[in-house]
């Protein structure tokens, strides 16, 4: 059987921080759907506010690189 280990809040902002860096085209949705559940983990406001920058920059990443690719993008607002 496979022993689940349970994560600390700076183990979750560590994993978090690893796939903002570790991050391609290929891999974002994948990468940002993980720190997405990572971020819901998170037990207060003042853990989730450590991983901010790491998850726009997740978030950016990903619309810039759909963006590039002319994958499906909303229309923004007023457009």
């Amino acid at each position: 059987m496979t022993k689940l280990t349970v994560l600390s809040a700076d183990d979750k902002l560590a994993e978090i921080r690893r796939l903002y860096f570790s991050a391609t085209k290929k891999t974002i949705a994948e990468d940002l759907a993980k720190a997405v559940q990572l971020l819901k983990s998170m037990n207060s406001e003042e853990e989730r506010e450590r991983a901010t920058v790491y998850m726009d920059g997740l978030s950016q990443m990903r619309s810039d690189w759909t963006r590039e690719s002319g994958g499906n993008r909303r229309p923004r607002k007023g457009s």
